[in-house]
């Protein structure tokens, strides 16, 4: 297999090349990757519990990790620190707790309603026109108003941090100029400078939503912010938002996508509601939009029987655990009937598992509940596969684009 075939199946069939990292004893070092993959089950679980061992350092990239003259079209903005997908240890457990307290049961439970509208509303606009483009019509604005409300932003303010996080993803991921990626990095300091008023308006008249929440946390008393606590604060509210809109919009997608490439399974789920639950479990299960998490050895580690060196990059198959046989009977078929979903990992496991996963499963839920009520006779548009982009992970991007029809 010549490099570039390599990287082409790790990119576009993620899932054949899992398949292969699975049969192997352990984790295997991928040169068109230049990581270590951990694909097993087990070893991915424990991968994950063994932070001190594999390090989220370089989970997400830092502003350090940009240009100079990138960096300058940042300056000025509060933000850019460490957060709590990319720390560890005390360090971790501080960011953590915050987001433990903030994202009760109880918080979520309020939320579902407003969910519920929202995803209503959503389908107002378009069932009547016959088709509508999904991502862009239900998905990406039913993700943004979940966190966004959680956070407490007001409705404009939701669009204007969706602005910025598309900006991030330019400034920090997809393979443009220098030029595009300075302006990308001036419209995400604006969304910066954005939550960096909420936080302070928040300080001074605090409201019942998280960003209050993660303001009394990372800031206890009473006076003005500190320069160090805006930043905190400011980080760990950007991070919020976008880590909430940039997995739930591609997750609700593939999730209809693959219900309706199943097309017994839709019939089934109109039939039977009672069945939503598990269809999101087994769509998580199936075909996740993270398909791995960035890891680094803190020192030389063994893993699966294998040594791996200190200092190599480490990508945590999420996605691969899902589908090992070991765990999952018929692991490449689609069934909302599964007993076993549960036991999917694609929240992650560990001190790291996502402090947003109950938010998903009820917009999930809500998505599920409003098309299998409004919409039965839906389907792919004529031809339609859905179109991929670019990703931040080990595969030709999630959905962006889905056509449907009814």
């Amino acid at each position: 297999m010549t490099a570039s075939s390599e990287s082409d199946i790790w990119f576009q069939d993620p899932y054949a090349a899992y398949a292969h990292g699975r049969a192997q004893h352990g984790p295997t070092f991928v040169p068109a990757l230049n990581a270590w993959v951990v694909a097993r089950h087990d070893d991915v679980l424990e991968a994950l519990r063994r932070a001190d061992d594999f390090s989220s350092a370089n989970t997400l990239p830092m502003d350090d990790d940009l240009s100079p003259a990138v960096r300058a079209g940042l300056a000025g903005s509060v933000g850019g620190g460490r957060v709590v997908v990319n720390s560890d240890g005390a360090e971790h457990r501080r960011y953590r707790a915050p987001l433990l307290a903030g994202l009760t049961p109880a918080r979520i439970e309020a939320v579902v309603p407003v969910v519920a509208g929202h995803a209503r509303a959503l389908v107002d606009v378009f069932a009547d026109a016959g088709r509508v483009e999904f991502v862009s019509g239900f998905a990406a604005p039913l993700a943004a108003g979940a966190i966004g409300h959680l956070l407490g932003l007001e409705p404009d303010d939701i669009g204007r941090a969706v602005r910025g996080t598309s900006q991030a993803l330019v400034m920090h991921f997809l393979p443009v100029g220098e030029e595009e990626k300075i302006a990308a990095a001036r419209e995400f300091a604006a969304m910066r400078s954005m939550f960096d008023d909420y936080a302070q308006r928040r300080r001074e008249q605090p409201r019942d939503d998280l960003c209050t929440a993660l303001v009394a946390a990372f800031a206890p008393g009473e006076g003005e912010l500190t320069l160090e606590q805006r930043h905190e604060i400011v980080s760990n509210l950007q991070n919020l938002f976008i880590a909430g809109f940039i997995t739930a919009t591609p997750l609700l997608g593939t999730m209809v996508l693959n219900l309706l490439r199943h097309r017994e399974q839709w019939e089934a789920l109109c039939a039977d509601p009672e069945l939503i639950p598990a269809a999101v479990e087994e769509a998580l299960r199936y075909d996740t939009s993270l398909q791995s998490v960035r890891r680094v050895t803190t020192a030389p580690a063994t893993l699966g029987g294998v040594e791996i060196p200190a200092g190599a990059t480490v990508l945590v198959a999420l996605a691969s655990a899902n589908r090992d046989p070991a765990v999952h009977d018929r692991p490449d078929e689609f069934d909302i009937t599964r007993v076993a979903s549960g036991r999917q990992v694609s929240f992650g496991h560990g001190p790291h598992a996502c402090v947003g996963a109950q938010l998903f499963r009820e917009e999930a839920k809500a998505t599920l509940r409003v098309l299998t009520e409004r919409l039965p006779g839906l389907r792919l548009a004529p031809q339609e596969e859905g179109t991929m982009g670019h990703s931040v992970i080990p595969r030709d991007g999630s959905l962006h684009v889905l056509n449907l029809a009814w």
